[in-house]
């Protein structure tokens, strides 16, 4: 009976340990990254054996630094490391620590661009770009340095503050045009076809570089189309890189990358990409923005494709540039012509040269892969594995929507027409000769199809034309509120993003399909992430020419020169452009700005309820909460007024603004206000007369009346005969 007694205990004690290490396993299962934020650097404090006992106190003694996957100390304090739910939230409520945060994937979001904005040819001597020590560090898949828009022709050696490195590898090396590159992927989880060194295999990051700072480079085109001189908006900038994007574009590597650049001596940070965060704080581009700025660098951010819908906006920190995606007057577009000698017009970046040659046209509906169970419902699209191989080879196919074209190659089509095209769709590279028309004229080509027994067509290469409408805001391009601060106007500005031409990645396809051989040097893409660029190009023109403006100075200057946009044709109005259309050569001699320092910054965090103790955190130092500090979200020396409000007031408020005399030494500026029906708005005193440069001056702007509609517009204008100084207004219902 005892031996009985005895093996019981030892089962039980047994499946109890089991238990125990069933639990722990899955416990460490449990585990994913977390960002661990702590604010400014501290001089005095070791980071290793802080975050390793602060690591210890949560995990366990076993932990040590060897789990960190990145720890943050060169421009503030963090680290990044797996833990459970339950350990990130035992790490949050320690002393230091301003916020935790999982560690989320964010996404990625010109030969005409820059001549349609204004901004001159920068001088050339003997044909070489005239240097500057002006550095924009470019946060984003890597670079193509052989590229003909990086040559280092003309470029003396990198300028002295210079503090970065170049990540040389067997395949990558810097030189005096791209003075720094580093890479970053704190999980080692790399794919095969990732390239492990700064190299850019995706075309993306080269793309966005040359946008900002691309050399001149004669005759650059996509296969003859776009045909034009390329260039960067700041030729003669030095470009620092940060490939922070293998596929996608990890938190804890963005952190990383701003961590490195602020201490290497970047002047502008490039980043076009985003995620979904709703909070300062939690967002790594907002909190690397805000240290950038404490250390005078204004960060220039893409605000995401996701519009039109009113709220999409990404990217929205006030410290922050914001910038939405605009056209520019010229329009790419793609016809198809029918063996009845009609012509319909579609759209498409299309290289292909099919010599007017005619081909047997089929709808996709008429061509269904019956042997995988498909129907004419599921073929009419067109997707992969869909389409009878027989049927369509070396036909065009007709398709009831635009896809990438995967599907019309692989079944051996010589061709695709799309139908579903908007008046506002943006063009795009395909993997085979297409063009996306509207549904009238798809259904007037389907009628077509079945009017003869041997239906023909080709499809031309891509042409251009002048758009006389432009600038408008691109549909995709993501709109405001600013979902953190309503009280802030959000997106800043809008800047060319749809259809640009810069360089790329030869080993990158540019209808991004593997198996499109095309190997370019230049690419025509569309999104914010190269409206950003163009902000970025034109703040580094900026800082170049005001080495001592803050970085909200340089800001101030772009959005109060900013061209009006009309909201009739650009869904959201304000939301969608913020200030106006970008105006770079304007911008560099504003007449007034708006100046805001990092004291004004915490004011307005104070405003919108964080904590002296998390502030502190945040700066390192002993900023406090005043009291009476409320009215400071409105009050933050923004260029624009934004006012949300409940659509059953009435309407009073104040707002309270200082502008600073940085045109002419003696001046006197007018108020010019524009209000709609309902509303007065006065500003008080009307007039400001300067009598030295650097003057500031203050005013209130009162606004009263009701709205009648969700978004009402209005305008601010300081006057002095030369200097035209606008600030948009905005008084909405959300």
């Amino acid at each position: 009976m005892a031996g009985i007694t005895s093996s019981l205990s030892m089962l039980l004690l047994l499946s109890f340990a089991s238990i125990l290490l069933i639990g722990r396993s899955t416990s460490q299962n449990d585990r994913k990254a977390y960002i661990v934020y702590m604010g400014s650097k501290r001089d005095e404090v070791s980071t290793s054996s802080l975050y390793t006992s602060m690591l210890q106190d949560v995990v366990g003694s076993h932990i040590g630094p060897e789990s960190l996957l990145y720890s943050y100390k060169r421009s503030f304090h963090g680290f990044a490391v797996e833990l459970t739910e339950q350990e990130a939230q035992k790490m949050a409520g320690m002393d230091g620590v301003v916020s935790v945060f999982p560690n989320q994937k964010k996404e990625l979001h010109t030969t005409r661009s820059w001549d349609f904005l204004g901004l001159p040819i920068p001088k050339q001597v003997d044909g070489k770009t005239i240097e500057s020590n002006i550095i924009i560090g470019v946060f984003d898949s890597g670079i193509w340095p052989e590229s003909d828009s990086f040559n280092d022709k003309g470029f003396g050696p990198p300028p002295s503050k210079w503090k970065g490195k170049c990540q040389v590898s067997t395949n990558f090396t810097c030189n005096n045009k791209i003075i720094g590159a580093r890479y970053y992927r704190g999980n080692k989880l790399f794919e095969r076809e990732d390239i492990k060194s700064p190299r850019d295999s995706d075309g993306h990051g080269t793309h966005v570089a040359s946008i900002a700072a691309g050399n001149l480079v004669n005759m650059a085109s996509v296969q003859g189309v776009g045909l034009g001189t390329a260039r960067g908006g700041f030729p003669s900038a030095r470009i620092a890189v940060y490939k922070v994007c293998f596929g996608g574009c990890y938190d804890a590597d963005i952190l990383a990358a701003f961590d490195d650049a602020i201490a290497d001596g970047v002047d502008i940070i490039s980043i076009s990409l985003g995620g979904s965060a709703k909070s300062y704080f939690t967002d790594v581009v907002a909190i690397g923005a805000f240290h950038a700025m404490r250390n005078g660098i204004l960060t220039s951010t893409s605000i995401g494709n996701g519009g039109p819908d009113l709220g999409s906006i990404s990217n929205f920190s006030p410290w922050s540039l914001s910038v939405a995606a605009s056209t520019i007057d010229r329009k790419f577009y793609t016809e198809v012509r029918l063996g009845n000698n009609k012509i319909y017009e579609g759209i498409s970046i299309n290289t292909f040269d099919l010599k007017n040659k005619t081909y047997p046209i089929i709808y996709g509906g008429d061509a269904p892969k019956k042997k995988a169970n498909v129907d004419s419902s599921i073929s009419r699209y067109c997707d992969y594995d869909t389409l009878d191989k027989k049927m369509v080879k070396g036909k065009i196919v007709l398709c009831d929507v635009e896809n990438e074209g995967i599907g019309q190659l692989s079944a051996g089509a010589i061709g695709t027409v799309m139908q579903g095209r908007r008046p506002s769709s943006a063009s795009f590279a395909f993997p085979l000769p297409a063009t996306y028309v509207s549904l009238e004229d798809g259904g007037n080509i389907y009628s077509y199809i079945n009017s003869t027994r041997s239906p023909t067509a080709t499809i031309l290469k891509t042409n251009e034309r002048k758009d006389p409408y432009a600038p408008y805001v691109a549909e995709f391009s993501s709109r405001g509120p600013n979902p953190a601060s309503h009280n802030i106007l959000k997106p800043d500005l809008a800047a060319p993003g749809v259809e640009i031409v810069a360089a790329w990645s030869p080993i990158s396809p540019i209808s991004d399909v593997s198996f499109d051989k095309r190997a370019f040097s230049y690419n025509i893409i569309s999104g914010t992430s190269m409206s950003c660029p163009h902000g970025s190009g034109a703040a580094a023109y900026i800082k170049s020419l005001h080495p001592t403006w803050s970085p909200a100075a340089i800001k101030s200057a772009l959005m109060t020169t900013a061209v009006p946009m009309s909201p009739e044709e650009s869904l959201g109005a304000e939301f969608a452009y913020g200030a106006g259309n970008i105006n770079p050569h304007k911008s560099a001699n504003p007449g007034l700005i708006y100046d805001i320092d990092a004291l004004d910054y915490i004011a307005f965090l104070c405003g919108q309820g964080y904590s002296t103790k998390l502030l502190q955190a945040v700066t390192g130092d002993s900023s406090s909460c005043p009291k009476g500090t409320d009215g400071k979200v409105f009050d933050l020396n923004y260029p624009s007024f934004a006012l949300s409000i409940s659509s059953s007031n009435s309407i009073s408020h104040v707002f309270n603004r200082i502008v600073t005399n940085v045109g002419t030494s003696t001046s006197t500026y007018k108020a010019k206000v524009s209000a709609p029906p309902g509303l007065s708005i006065k500003v008080n005193p009307s007039v400001l007369s300067f009598t030295c440069l650097r003057q500031k001056l203050s005013f209130t702007l009162t606004i009263e009346g009701t709205i009648d509609r969700q978004i009402v517009s209005a305008s601010l204008i300081w006057d002095n005969g030369t200097f035209q100084v606008r600030s948009p207004i905005v008084v909405y219902a959300f």
